[in-house]
């Protein structure tokens, strides 16, 4: 392909970008684009033979503008993983707000399926990125659990066991407290509150591998990103803030931030 030609090309695509971001998607069809770009309408076939390979040579360049966000969000830069993870997702709302048009083409069920210019592996990396920080996010959480004092939970695990002796042979016989038949229960036989795994953050055991946990949280952010715009999750909730809702989606996800 000559300079030409392939200056064509991308010409081609710079049209349909800022095309989209214009009119949205319904503008793009090739008529349009070729009377942009300033050639006759039947000039974009000798690159794009097809009117959704046009259309996915467009979307990858809105794939492209997430990924080099997302890297940027992410930074390693002393920040927790729980941290990097939340301005992941921040990128990518404000991306889906602030460029419905692309953000539509982007997700095109037929364009994904066509697997022209391969798209659904370019949008992996993103999915890939939440996987890795979730991975670290949990590894974070862990070596935290680990590093810190005697909970509550223990404090009265030991206390129990401690008034058992003080009060002297069998003091325990009658409440069960000094049974080994199971986790001591209150009144109405129910595990006492506090006996948990450790701090909300921490994976509990039957957690989700972590990429299905970054599939569920990449599908929460395309539901609060939809439902946001169409005005339903303000109606709802009463919510005036989208952050609030990406604060919330990550707490049912990665469990209550501890800071």
């Amino acid at each position: 392909m000559g300079d030409q030609e392939g200056g064509l090309r991308a010409r081609l695509v710079a049209v349909g970008v800022a095309l989209v971001a214009e009119e949205g998607v319904q503008a793009l069809t090739l008529r349009e684009i070729a009377r942009r770009a300033g050639v006759s309408h039947g000039a974009p076939r000798r690159h794009f033979p097809t009117h959704r390979e046009l259309l996915s040579a467009i979307a990858r360049e809105g794939f492209a503008r997430v990924a080099a966000e997302a890297a940027t969000a992410a930074a390693d830069d002393g920040r927790g993983a729980r941290e990097r993870i939340a301005a992941v997702c921040g990128s990518y709302i404000r991306f889906a707000r602030e460029h419905r048009g692309m953000y539509e083409l982007m997700l095109r069920h037929d364009l994904l399926e066509s697997g022209y210019l391969g798209l659904r592996s370019v949008s992996l990396p993103l999915f890939d990125l939440l996987t890795t920080l979730l991975i670290e996010a949990r590894t974070e959480a862990e070596a935290e659990t680990g590093s810190r004092p005697a909970t509550a939970t223990g404090a009265r695990s030991g206390a129990g066991s401690d008034a058992g002796s003080d009060a002297g042979p069998g003091a325990g016989a009658g409440s069960g407290a000094g049974s080994d038949d199971g986790p001591r229960t209150g009144s109405d036989d129910r595990p006492e509150a506090g006996f948990d795994d450790g701090p909300e953050s921490a994976p509990r055991p039957g957690a989700a591998p972590p990429r299905v946990t970054a599939g569920a949280l990449w599908a929460n952010l395309h539901g609060i990103v939809q439902l946001w715009e169409w005005g339903a999750l303000k109606l709802a909730t009463g919510e005036d803030d989208i952050d609030a809702l990406l604060r919330a989606a990550l707490d049912a996800h990665l469990g209550p931030d501890q800071r």
